[in-house]
């Protein structure tokens, strides 16, 4: 199992436009698909004061993932890449890798709560971190790449992965923190068979929002927009601005008058 969601990351790093500097430099290629591959387990381990070079010391997965590299780049003919864009090969690829992001999630706030007890935002902190930690990081993966889009910034606009992480590593700190009334290991079924469910169901109808899209929407504009408000700086402005005018109008007035003719001005004393 581990090695089929080894050979889909590659395949989403190869997907992502990899593809040509597999050509220019191999080293950068092999680089940016083990950040994908391991980017969760190195950001999780930098927020818990670990080595980030921890998550390489197991030698196995650490070949299998770059012969999964090779075989996705460099294999003739690109069979490996061709057979895994097969949709049902895809279809069962997806469908491995979510459930090891349930593990990587579970892992991550499991390891935030043998340190940090009752610290809640940590555990989701390091859940989210741990199971989305190749999106959280892809502006630095793509730097590796020698590409730059700070737009693509996962916190500035989640994708999917993103957002499905950050929901499961608060529902398993709540529960690991014991405000959820329920067992891990039905927490664990319960949120993957979701997200396998829901997954399947985006790939096969092509479209990629997900249930939770309208709730989100309906938040934000109730809770974040802020609603347009009217200064009253701006009556007393236009208040002063008028006073100004006025004064102005009447000394035109005066001046005008002071410019009449001599024989105007006698003209008018004497009708007076």
């Amino acid at each position: 199992m581990v090695m089929m969601v080894m050979m889909m990351m590659c395949v989403c790093v190869c997907s992502s436009g990899a593809l040509a500097v597999s050509q220019l430099s191999p080293l950068a290629c092999w680089f940016s698909s083990m950040l994908y591959c391991f980017g969760g387990a190195v950001l999780s381990a930098l927020m818990m004061a670990d080595a980030p070079v921890a998550p390489l010391s197991n030698t196995t997965n650490l070949l299998i993932a770059s012969l999964m590299w090779y075989l996705v780049f460099y294999c003739p003919l690109d069979a490996v890449y061709s057979l895994a864009s097969v949709w049902p090969v895809r279809l069962v690829l997806t469908g491995m890798k979510e459930v090891t992001r349930t593990w990587k999630v579970v892992g991550g706030v499991t390891q935030a709560g043998r340190k940090y007890k009752d610290g809640l935002f940590v555990m989701i902190a390091v859940g989210w971190a741990k199971g989305a930690g190749g999106g959280l990081i892809s502006n630095f993966e793509q730097l590796v790449r020698g590409i730059w889009k700070p737009e693509t910034n996962e916190l500035l606009k989640m994708s999917y992965p993103t957002k499905v992480t950050l929901l499961g590593s608060v529902l398993f700190s709540l529960q690991q923190c014991r405000f959820l009334p329920i067992q891990t290991h039905h927490m664990i079924f319960i949120y993957t068979l979701f997200i396998v469910t829901n997954k399947m169901r985006m790939m096969m109808m092509g479209s990629s929002s997900y249930p939770f899209s309208s709730l989100e929407s309906v938040l934000y504009k109730t809770l974040f927009v802020r609603p347009l408000t009217f200064s009253p700086l701006t009556d007393s402005t236009q208040g002063s601005d008028q006073t100004p005018k006025n004064s102005s109008i009447s000394d035109q007035k005066s001046a005008n008058t002071d410019q009449r003719n001599p024989e105007e001005a006698e003209n008018a004393k004497k009708k007076d």
